[in-house]
């Protein structure tokens, strides 16, 4: 590589990470507390379990009907059903003004036995900051999805500034070399270096799922390059049966949990989404597995005849995806590691622990390099 082309990369990789560094160290930092969230939530928040009765539990009109007394004025989310001694839990969501509670109710008498708020406690502010810096939605969103997309290019051009110039200069690239006489400035190049150096494929991974999340036409670029043929979101398909014929005592939605805890037993949970209108269908998302969400299955049903109704878009049963549709699926679980257990959360929290180290050293590189030459000013 010519001398020129290298001082361009440096140029840019120096002015991107100065530009970036505070928003990347943030992100990092709130996402090495999120990855162990579940884990850390069970040691301290119950799961309100009651005795098993031989009754049925709660339908989910009696759920809405239940948790509406609490919040009238807001909009139910959908509901979430678990096994028949843990509570039901109601989620209701509003974008404007935002509104992200959950009332958790009795499975067989409907009673409420708590509320929580989703927007308030340590999680919920870390989130915040991982996705937006704790900034308005709007303008916080932005800020950290065009912050992550300049990540990777300082990712791929701080790699190309590793690579050595002569064989034999590689050994001090991948390895701590320090002496006792090692000043702070080569420690943290060498930090900055080699560091950089191993974590920079998993700070790609990271921050390329992140942006798929941030981004529809990335997403929709992912999928079409992996082959996909299906309309790449979340599609609810419309009744086949025409608009839902309410005849004011039964509602076949309230048949449709029991249905699927019979033809689905090792299921986690299924949540229940209400239908928008008269001519949408209910739809459910089964979780087939605790921790993960790739595996879940996204299922719709006529809400007059439960005749379940395939979607034209990349999320609907599991077992029916393609390769393309799989790797949508799999890119959040493949974000917070989940998808490789315990082992790959703990992967994630180490690489975004020293993803955050990197605009530090960073910048007290640049700082070194630019103290020095106000100190060593050109003799006459």
């Amino acid at each position: 590589m010519n001398k020129k082309l290298k001082k361009n990369i440096l140029t840019l990789h120096k002015v991107l990470g100065l530009v970036t560094g505070v928003v990347v160290f943030i992100v990092a930092i709130t996402g090495c507390c999120w990855v162990f969230r579940d884990e850390i939530e069970s040691l301290y928040k119950g799961d309100f379990i009651v005795e098993k009765q031989d009754a049925l539990i709660i339908t989910p009109t009696q759920a809405k009907e239940a948790a509406m007394q609490v919040f009238p004025e807001n909009t139910v989310h959908g509901t979430l059903f678990k096994n028949n001694t843990e509570a039901v839990e109601v989620i209701f969501y509003d974008a404007e003004p935002e509104f992200y509670q959950s009332v958790f109710l009795h499975p067989y008498s409907a009673e409420v036995m708590h509320v929580e708020n989703h927007f308030s406690g340590f999680f919920a502010f870390i989130l915040k900051g991982h996705m937006r810096l704790w900034l308005p939605k709007e303008l916080g969103e932005q800020v950290v999805g065009v912050a992550i997309l300049l990540f990777i290019f300082i990712i791929i051009s701080g790699f190309i500034l590793w690579l050595p110039k002569k064989r034999k200069n590689l050994k001090q690239r991948i390895k701590f070399l320090w002496k006792p006489t090692t000043g702070w400035k080569r420690k943290n190049f060498d930090l900055h270096a080699i560091v950089g150096f191993y974590v920079c494929s998993l700070a790609l991974v990271l921050a390329f799922t992140g942006s798929v999340m941030s981004y529809n036409w990335l997403k929709y670029v992912v999928y079409k390059s992996a082959g996909g043929n299906k309309v790449a979101a979340f599609v609810i398909p419309e009744n086949v049966s025409g608009n839902f014929k309410n005849d004011g005592e039964t509602v076949p939605m309230d048949y449709l949990i029991e249905k699927l805890k019979q033809e689905m037993p090792n299921a986690e949970s299924f949540e229940l989404h209400y239908p928008e209108s008269n001519k949408s269908t209910v739809y459910v998302e089964v979780s087939n597995t605790e921790g993960v969400y790739y595996d879940s299955d996204y299922r719709f049903y006529d809400q007059n005849t439960l005749e379940e109704i395939e979607t034209p878009g990349v999320y609907g049963k599991y077992k029916n995806a393609q390769v393309a549709e799989k790797i949508l699926r799999m890119n959040y679980d493949i974000h917070v590691g989940a998808i490789g257990g315990l082992a790959g959360k703990l992967i994630a929290f180490i690489s975004s622990l020293l993803i955050a180290t990197l605009p530090v050293t960073g910048i007290l590189l640049w700082y070194g390099r630019h103290y020095k030459k106000e100190k060593s000013p050109k003799k006459n």
